[in-house]
């Protein structure tokens, strides 16, 4: 596996989550927003409303990007708009949102790409709330064995969208997709979830002294 295939890039970031093909859910594609929002029934929205006031979570993640290559690791996500990615050797590096920025730290590498929280759809993830009656929604629909929620806002990331499913009796959020403008995917299936719990202080803190730094000496190279 080469260091391009482990490396997150900014399309996989604003992919980042990523459909995962494996096992695809037909989606009501070509609904209009209106009808979309009609999909979003009340079992729907006590989902999305039961996802929103877990306010942490923590556990393990396999990421499938739109190559069908695979990296993993262990997460943890803080609401609102804290989430920090930390992948298993031999790449090791992190994706890390202190609710503001992401950014995305090759320690090998040494590279660190910063980017707005709010212009990828990882914000949609880690809102406050997730409100299905809002314009975000694409479509909703309800299988007997899971319930698939795909979310956009055009006018912050274009046609970016971010695709969640969640277990319709438990509730659990079971994966994302992030299918980025060009249509590409990028999956990410979280398991050996644990909800609740408190982090380390510096569980979301960005280094942004360092990010100049290297940027700094990404531009003089």
């Amino acid at each position: 596996m080469n260091d391009d295939i482990r490396t997150p890039t900014r399309r996989r970031l604003l992919g980042f989550a990523a459909a995962i093909a494996l096992t695809a859910t037909p989606l009501i594609a070509l609904q209009t927003p209106a009808q979309a929002q009609a999909q979003g029934s009340d079992a729907a929205q006590r989902i999305a409303d039961h996802f929103s006031s877990v306010r942490s979570m923590s556990g393990e993640f396999v990421q499938f990007g739109p190559r069908g290559e695979q990296t993993g690791g262990k997460f943890f996500l803080q609401r609102p708009g804290k989430i920090r990615f930390n992948y298993e050797a031999p790449s090791n590096f992190k994706v890390i949102s202190d609710g503001q920025s992401v950014v995305i730290l090759n320690s090998k590498m040494r590279t660190s790409d910063l980017y707005p929280l709010s212009k990828t759809p990882l914000k949609l993830l880690l809102d406050e709330r997730i409100d299905l009656s809002g314009n975000k929604v694409r479509s909703v629909t309800e299988e007997d064995d899971l319930t698939t929620i795909k979310l956009s806002d055009k006018q912050v990331f274009g046609n970016s969208t971010i695709t969640m499913m969640f277990d319709p009796k438990s509730y659990e959020l079971r994966q994302w997709t992030i299918t980025d403008a060009q249509g590409k995917d990028t999956t990410v299936m979280v398991f050996n979830v644990k909800q609740g719990g408190s982090f380390p202080g510096d569980t979301f803190k960005i280094d942004y002294k360092l990010n100049r730094e290297l940027n700094v000496q990404k531009k003089s190279d």
